[in-house]
């Protein structure tokens, strides 16, 4: 596992504290639609505005699709709609089973999918990836029956974009090309897309959701993996970034030297 010293603070630890904050205002109605209110009504206001019905227009949809999101219909559709994007797991043995952090409620059933996986004979290394959860998934893992020689992880990544780059310099070094990757159902879309645009060929394996999860937090959490599925892509996170990818593993080996 690799040593938490080696961590530092980044853009992208500094929005993963700032995002959930966020989303959570996404979510609030009471914030969200006197604005909408005053983009359908505004332009109005401004009479010779030539563009005032286009305007006008775009605020009744964003109201539409706004209460679409937020009720129960939107939820099923939003999370159907992530998870028609994941191919289903072809069976094929790989070279490690990653697990991505998600906070302390989705750690067993993570867990519990990776040991079966490895019980199964799928890959002889299970890695742990992300801040405050990589240590305690290995702790887990080696209670469940997993030899520490099989675990490994890093607990540095603070978002999805870092599991990837933080995973990539640490296994593919080693050889490690083919990943089952593990994590919620909502997650895996954006994961897997991320994770192979650093050069992994990647088996999604779903673990599900917790049962504790009633249905507001499904919602909030499918509205923020939306959230993330298009920021991403804004960001060119899904297309071949081996520049980037270098370009991190000198900077990681060189704070791990001197770490």
């Amino acid at each position: 596992m690799l040593d938490v010293s080696v961590c530092q603070a980044t853009v992208d630890s500094r929005w993963a504290s700032l995002s959930p904050r966020i989303y959570r205002l996404l979510v609030e109605p009471r914030l969200i639609m006197p604005i909408l209110t005053v983009l359908v009504a505004a332009p109005w206001v401004f009479r010779p505005w030539r563009w005032k019905r286009q305007v006008s227009l775009v605020g009744v949809l964003l109201v539409l699709l706004y209460g679409l999101g937020l009720s129960p219909l939107g939820e099923k559709l939003g999370t159907k709609s992530l998870t028609m994007l994941i191919p289903e797991d072809s069976g094929q043995p790989a070279d490690a089973i990653v697990i991505l952090g998600r906070g302390g409620e989705f750690r067993p059933n993570r867990v519990q999918v990776a040991v079966n996986l490895w019980e199964q004979g799928r890959a002889p290394l299970i890695f742990a990836s992300g801040i405050g959860d990589a240590i305690e998934i290995g702790q887990m893992l080696e209670a469940a029956g997993v030899p520490n020689e099989a675990i490994d992880g890093e607990p540095c990544s603070a978002t999805t974009n870092e599991n990837a780059l933080f995973t990539t310099a640490l296994l593919q070094p080693q050889g490690i090309k083919r990943l089952i990757l593990v994590t919620d159902p909502p997650h895996m879309a954006r994961s897997q897309l991320t994770f192979r645009s650093l050069g992994f060929e990647v088996i999604p394996h779903p673990s599900p959701l917790p049962g504790s999860m009633n249905s507001e937090r499904q919602q909030f959490l499918v509205i923020r993996e939306w959230a993330g599925l298009i920021t991403y892509g804004i960001l060119g996170r899904y297309f071949d970034r081996s520049t980037e990818n270098a370009a991190f593993n000198v900077q990681f080996i060189n704070r791990s030297e001197h770490g």
